[in-house]
């Protein structure tokens, strides 16, 4: 089976703490602060790799963890930073946020990298905060933790040509015709449920990679009859070959049939309708469909297409459509997804409250990850470093905010796993 979606956990590795420790020397009677530096915790980073060409592996492990830093040493020792996790993709990934529906990262070139959860600081030792009155810090920083995220994602084929149009119009014969692909061929609907993808070589630096796109059907860009799997796989390509049954076998108008695939295009993606679009009459070996072929390319030229007599079942016309679209091909710029810059701003987008505060039987709850970080980073054991937070959770506005929601001297905060009593 064809694997072109995967959903994954990815948590990048969590920043050592630093770690509170002074100075011992023999005949030193009071030595000062040398608490280390934690380490860096190390990024998750998706690789693209030229061997790998489904998304296969990602259905049998789903949690993917970086490594964390280590924690700070004495004698202003530094921990170890963590690994970084690589992980190897095929070509033409995209990465999304299944929380938001966000494209994070479009990686399609051999050995293009990209991070996608960045690891957290490390926590400063206490050799940071000593100060003139203030020789014997009693506390350090912790580390922050890693960015987290589920992630999906979506492989789509990159194919310069993509094969369109109605189940069991020719689009596989066609394929097995002009490339070394032998797909399966047969007189039913939904005959390919996989994209297939064949490379036709015409001459010396004339080749191209052309995909058949499972047949579409009315209402496609609503999932219908699998719709939404295959018309994914059109948004890459480079140029699309609408295949017609020019001869009616079943029934249908070609006209009418050409306007419903377009339809359904236009629907799901209005970029695809954009796309250069070729059109190859099928079929037109078959008894009566010469009238049907003359209506049809009056019509469809008159809107600008250019239109192709075939019959791939004779390979008659065949040639001169695929060096018409050799030809076709060396105009079109290659499609992009996501620019760079629009990755740029769905970073520097993601801005997030530094807290929430929520009520919660009668308790004011503060929460947040700026919040899991100061109290992280707080020994309520000593005075001093009680005192930063108390200056931290004031100019951050939390005292504000639980001012604006009504807290009384005497009720309940609490952040994380401390409870405290407000005292104006």
């Amino acid at each position: 089976m064809f694997i072109d979606s995967a959903k994954i956990f990815i948590k990048a590795g969590d920043g050592g703490n630093g770690i509170v420790s002074f100075h011992r020397e023999k005949y030193v009677a009071a030595g000062g602060p040398d608490g280390g530096d934690g380490g860096r915790g190390g990024d998750v980073v998706f690789v693209v790799d030229e061997g790998i060409r489904t998304l296969a592996d990602f259905r049998y492990k789903r949690k993917y963890k970086a490594e964390p830093g280590q924690h700070g040493g004495a004698s202003n020792c530094t921990g170890r930073s963590g690994e970084d996790l690589i992980i190897k993709i095929p070509s033409g990934t995209v990465v999304r946020d299944e929380a938001t529906g966000r494209i994070i990262a479009d990686l399609t070139k051999p050995g293009q990298a990209h991070i996608i959860a960045k690891g957290g600081k490390g926590g400063a030792g206490n050799q940071h905060f000593a100060t003139s009155t203030r020789q014997v810090p009693n506390f350090a920083k912790s580390g922050e933790p890693g960015e987290e995220l589920t992630i999906v994602l979506e492989l789509k084929l990159l194919a310069d040509v993509g094969l369109i149009g109605f189940p069991n119009v020719g689009k596989s014969t066609i394929l097995s015709m002009v490339s070394a692909a032998r797909p399966k061929i047969a007189d039913y609907h939904f005959t390919t449920l996989e994209p297939n993808l064949g490379v036709v070589s015409l001459d010396e630096q004339k080749s191209f990679v052309i995909a058949d796109i499972p047949g579409l059907i009315e209402g496609a860009h609503q999932g219908i009859g699998l719709g939404h799997q295959f018309l994914k796989h059109v948004e890459r390509t480079k140029l699309l070959v609408h295949i017609v049954d020019i001869a009616s076998i079943e029934g249908r108008n070609p006209i009418e049939d050409f306007d419903v695939i377009n339809k359904e295009l236009s629907q799901y993606n209005p970029v695809l309708a954009k796309k250069p679009q070729i059109v190859a009459a099928n079929k037109t070996d078959i008894p009566g469909s010469d009238e049907n072929l003359e209506v049809f390319r009056k019509e469809i030229e008159s809107r600008g297409f250019k239109v192709f007599s075939i019959s791939a079942a004779t390979n008659k016309g065949m040639k001169e459509l695929m060096y018409y679209i050799s030809e076709a091909l060396r105009e079109i710029p290659d499609t992009i997804l996501v620019e760079e810059t629009d990755q740029e701003v769905v970073y520097k987008a993601e801005e997030e409250k530094p807290f929430e505060i929520r009520r919660e039987n009668g308790i004011f709850v503060v929460e947040g990850k700026w919040v899991k970080k100061i109290v992280g980073s707080t020994n309520f054991g000593n005075y001093e470093s009680l005192q930063y937070f108390q200056r931290a959770i004031k100019s951050k506005g939390v005292v504000d905010a639980l001012e604006e929601m009504g807290v009384q001297e005497g009720d309940t905060v609490k952040m994380i796993d401390f409870e405290f009593e407000y005292v104006r």
